[in-house]
């Protein structure tokens, strides 16, 4: 059996959130204003969130997540 992705998304907030992993962390910023990234205390990204997803103008959202972590 494949690994559970959690995708989430409340309507009245106009937040989506996806967690790879259900384990504790924190959000931090990414390049995109929207778009935020969570992480565990190594570095490694457990999910992103997206805020305001129904007013955002661009036809396509892009952006890589990287593990800051070496």
């Amino acid at each position: 059996m494949g690994k559970e992705i959690k995708v989430w998304y409340d309507k009245e907030g106009d937040y989506l959130e996806v967690l790879f992993e259900r384990k504790m962390g924190y959000f931090r910023e990414t390049e995109t204003d929207a778009v935020m990234e969570k992480v565990d205390d190594k570095g490694n990204i457990i999910g992103f969130s997206i805020l305001k997803v129904s007013s955002l103008k661009a036809k396509t959202i892009s952006i890589s997540l990287k593990n800051h972590v070496s």
